[in-house]
């Protein structure tokens, strides 16, 4: 209440300064008495910002050794701007009210890839406006460098990010089951900066948040965002809590979507790999500009085709022997075989092959195999890309109210529709000779039968929606001096829905034999048939298959956020060195989250569970000080810049309580070109409201000691008293650009990432039982003792044990604590490396670029008291070296880009070394000055893994060749964009 209360009093005493600025507005390009002595231009510049009250932003190097004629006397304030820049080859434009942008004037017309609407100078990692680069590394790709390397999305182009570990929130690596946590239920495409997860990096658009995806909302959907509508895309590889809160502990990634835009511009592309994932987009953007203000609208539509399992080699089979691998089919097939539970394997184990002699059913003793196994591949036909469609829609408008208010809005919308083939239906089922085609190879009443229904049912399609909308509206408004203040309300919200197709029990056990007719539905065994499982499948009569496929479970998931935000920023006073800049704001936010299902596959009727709606209210406050001891007025030798920044934010949750994180940043220029810089500071991420308070699910689980399999029960759920996940982040490096035409970094950086929310347990079931790390978690059970059985007993037969009877209660031999807690840690060393050059040769110009990010530790702790794991190059974990560079050759219209990628090896830890991946890239692009007499035109060649290199080799249990977190299965793909500007 006391949040809400202050956020009322915040808009209260907005109003007299809105009206403030309304009653200044109509004077401000008054004329007014002007004194610029002749002279340099930068101090002509500071004096003229002072005299006409606006802020001007633009670099050092754009003025230096410019002179002015100088300007006095009564002027309109544009007109003595405009007096001052006289033959200076520098124009300038009007960015906000009370906000003047110099730039050099253009030598000519723009090519598309580079054409970009100047606005104000909005730097990601800072609260404070101007131009001016932050302690911390910031990497930024614009829409044209996405363009040329033949990227077609935001998130496409931060999947290739060297620095970004792929291996978690992909639609690969859910449909290959290699991402652990398997809450990407809606296929959504995340970012992971150092391999920290995906939920600790932040992902902001347009500075604002949206609402996260996936079954617990924790982490956002950069598919969701419309490629056409994108200036560019900042990356801020540190930590960052101390400026936008939680979550920014890998670091920030700020989509900035166009401001304005003037005219139209259609894009069309299309593309395909080798077998499927054929893709097409279309868009359209349309707007335009006044002289107060501007609108525009973009829609894009994007249709991708699927790719399926079979049609790679290593993904087709499940048997991997043939590439060195293990044959991972198991015994589950059709024909199926006779198994019995097996309790020192905990598991079942084929005793009978079903394998027909005559015909496609069996029908005597002879028919059975004794002491031989079936083995079919149940990823057969599975899709390992998706079949996607997604139209997404974007539009601004910004209005000037006089020289010093400018009001802005903006909308975003995107719906995404997938599908995929999902594994067969497989089950452990029980026929006993209530079925009258139950047949016994040794004379039993009845069996177990481990069987496919993949030649019974259809193919089971994965079908979901994916809803995103966001809203914002804002002002600027220009105070006295320098100082601004800037508002805005947001609200955003991410929807879905997702069916699956499941087998409906009922159904099942009546056809089956084990139920009796139940006179409710319109089936009748007696009448209408038994199913048959003891033939190769595809015997049975379709009413009977369809009423036992007609299970579903649809999954509904909505996440909101609402902010309102304040910030002010100007300068404070003036020191030798410069202005000392300063920032303050609040913050209020909204957080909700709510979930339902509705289940079809074991009763008669449809059955709905909802969770009530978690809602949680935050606060915050937070500052910014940029403090110049040294700059160009007082520089000397070997010190010509040193620059201290600042940074507090503190943030009080309703529901864990309070957080304050701090930052300390510097930058050192002892030389014109060389820049050193370091930053230290603590972020953090907040527990999601779906840790704190999702609900407990109990079951079965497997694991193995001593190379035997062993059961266990198992419960998962969250934990009320979670507190924050918190980290200490370091980075030091330098910047050297020798005269324009080289630049050269390198950034050491160091996370320390503890309380860690996780579920250790669940991160390594495969130990459970031998790791002494994990015993906490862990009570072992006898079930020949009556306290353990009985202890067994009530979590089995609990109504959120799932799925009931699969077990019997002496078949378990321990029990898990598999809920969400704040244990263990994480650290993460490395250096990101970067170069580049331009130059001309003749004609041609030519532009060299390389990333890198080389890691030197990822180590983990499942709990404080646990040994650390050093998990660097180990399969499921980031790996050393990341590697990307580019030669781009321009010579007029055309210009052409080879790109290198490479992939270090790294290790299986139950196989052998997986190998480096090395592919090129190649994009040819022409942008000729008119086409039939209208200019704007550009083509694009693009090809991916040019060499059509195959994934390296990786012996995965899923019985998947290939490590979806280190690579893609697509190989080459050939994509042709067009694009005009009309």
């Amino acid at each position: 209440m006391t949040i809400s209360t202050r956020s009322l009093l915040a808009g209260v005493a907005l109003v007299p300064i809105v009206s403030a600025a309304f009653a200044t507005a109509a004077s401000a390009q008054a004329a007014r008495d002007f004194s610029i002595a002749a002279g340099p231009m930068d101090g002509a510049l500071v004096a003229y910002a002072r005299q006409a009250d606006v802020q001007l932003l633009y670099t050092a190097e754009l003025v230096a050794g410019l002179q002015t004629p100088g300007v006095s006397g009564r002027h309109a304030p544009d007109a003595a701007l405009d007096r001052l820049l006289t033959g200076t080859g520098v124009t300038w434009s009007r960015s906000r009210p009370g906000v003047v942008v110099l730039r050099r004037a253009a030598a000519g017309q723009a090519s598309i890839a580079e054409a970009v609407e100047l606005e104000e100078v909005v730097v990601t990692g800072t609260l404070i406006r101007g131009p001016g680069d932050t302690p911390s590394p910031v990497v930024t790709l614009s829409a044209s460098q996405m363009d040329r390397a033949g990227q077609g999305s935001v998130a496409e182009a931060l999947q290739a990010l060297p620095q970004n570990f792929s291996g978690t929130a992909t639609p690969t690596t859910f449909l290959t089951a290699s991402d652990l946590g398997g809450t990407n239920t809606t296929l959504s495409t995340g970012v992971d900066l150092r391999g920290l997860g995906p939920d600790s990096t932040l992902v902001l658009v347009n500075g604002r948040r949206l609402a996260g995806t996936g079954s617990r909302g924790e982490f956002t959907d950069l598919s969701a965002l419309p490629n056409a509508a994108v200036e560019r895309v900042d990356i801020l590889l540190d930590g960052a809590s101390a400026l936008y809160g939680s979550d920014a502990v890998g670091g920030v990634v700020n989509v900035i979507l166009r401001r304005e835009f003037d005219g139209q511009e259609s894009r069309i592309r299309v593309g395909a790999a080798r077998g499927g994932a054929e893709e097409l987009m279309v868009s359209h953007l349309a707007g335009r500009r006044w002289s107060s203000g501007s609108a525009l609208l973009t829609y894009e539509y994007r249709d991708q085709d699927a790719l399926s399992g079979s049609d790679r080699p290593y993904t087709a089979t499940g048997d991997l022997r043939p590439f060195g691998g293990s044959d991972r089919r198991d015994i589950f097939s059709s024909p199926g075989n006779l198994v019995v539970f097996d309790p020192i394997a905990a598991g079942y184990v084929a005793t009978h092959a079903i394998r027909p002699t005559s015909g496609s059913t069996a029908r005597t003793p002879a028919d059975f195999v004794a002491g031989a196994a079936n083995l079919a591949n149940r990823r057969e036909g599975v899709d390992i890309v998706p079949e996607q469609q997604r139209q997404s829609a974007y539009a601004r408008v910004r209005q000037d109210l006089g020289d010093r208010l400018e009001l802005s809005a903006d909308l975003r919308f995107t719906q995404r529709d997938f599908a995929f083939a999902n594994l067969a239906p497989a089950e452990i089922l029980t026929v006993t000779a209530a079925n009258p085609h139950f047949v016994s190879p040794t004379g039993a009443a009845f069996h177990q039968m481990a069987y496919n229904f993949g030649n019974d049912l259809d193919p089971e399609e994965v079908a979901g929606r994916s809803r995103s909308l966001g809203v914002t509206a804002g002002f600027d408004l220009a105070l006295p001096g320098d100082w601004s203040l800037s508002g805005y309300g947001a609200w955003a919200e991410e929807r879905s829905h997702v069916t699956t197709p499941r087998l409906h029990y009922r159904y099942l056990y009546e056809a089956l034999g084990l139920l009796p007719d139940n006179p409710a539905t319109s089936y009748s065994p007696s009448r209408d048939g038994y199913f048959n499982p003891f033939g190769t499948g595809g015997l049975n009569a379709p009413l009977i298959t369809d009423l036992i496929g007609s299970g579903y479970s649809t999954s509904r998931h909505q996440g909101r956020v609402s902010s309102i935000n304040l910030v002010a920023d100007g300068t404070v006073w003036s020191l030798p060195g410069g202005d000392v800049k300063l920032a303050v704001g609040a913050q209020f936010r909204r957080e909700s989250f709510e979930r339902s299902t509705e289940n079809y596959f074991s009763t008669l009727t449809p059955t709905t569970t909802a969770i009530p709606e978690q809602v949680r209210d935050i606060g915050a406050l937070f500052a910014e000080a940029r403090i110049p001891f040294v700059g160009p007025d007082n520089a000397r030798p070997f010190l010509r810049r040193l620059e201290l920044s600042l940074a507090v934010r503190a943030e009080d949750y309703e529901d864990f309580g309070a957080t304050t994180n701090p930052k300390v940043g510097l930058v050192w220029s002892p030389v014109e070109d060389l820049s050193f810089k370091a930053s230290w500071g603590t972020s953090f991420r907040a527990p999601s409201l779906n840790e704190l308070n999702e609900a407990v699910v109990i079951g079965a689980t497997a694991t193995t000691e001593g190379g035997v399999e062993k059961l266990a029960v198992i419960q998962l759920g969250g934990n009320p008293d979670l507190g924050p996940e918190t980290a200490e982040t370091f980075t030091a490096g330098f910047e050297f650009a020798p005269s324009g035409d080289w630049r050269i970094g390198a950034s050491f950086f160091d996370v320390r990432f503890e309380d860690r929310i996780g579920r250790p347990i669940v991160e390594n079931i495969d130990n459970a039982l031998v790791d002494p790390n994990l015993s906490a978690f862990v009570t072992r059970v006898d079930p020949a003792v009556p306290g353990d059985l009985a202890a067994i007993n009530v979590l089995i037969n609990d109504p959120r044990f799932v799925p009931p009877g699969l077990y019997p209660a002496t078949a378990y031999s321990a029990i898990f604590d598999g809920r969400w807690l704040n244990t263990g840690e994480l650290r993460v060393q490395g250096v990101d490396l970067s170069a580049g050059r331009t130059f001309e040769v003749g004609a041609n110009r030519i532009d060299l670029d390389a990333t890198a990010s080389w890691l030197l530790e990822y180590s983990r702790k499942l709990t404080p008291q646990a040994t650390q794991e050093k998990l660097l190059d180990v399969a499921g974990y980031p790996v050393d070296l990341r590697l990307r560079t580019s030669a781009t050759l321009t010579r007029g219209a055309w210009s052409g880009r080879l790109g290198l990628n490479y992939v270090d090896d790294y290790r299986d830890p139950l196989g052998p070394k997986i190998d480096s991946w090395f592919t090129a890239d190649a994009n040819l692009q022409w942008a000729p000055e008119s086409l039939f007499g209208r200019e704007g035109f550009q083509l694009a060649l693009n090809v991916r893994n040019l060499f059509d290199e195959d994934p390296p080799f990786y012996n995965g249990a899923t019985g998947d060749g290939y490590d979806a977190g280190q690579a893609d299965p697509l190989g080459r793909v050939i994509s042709l964009q067009l694009t005009q500007r009309w």
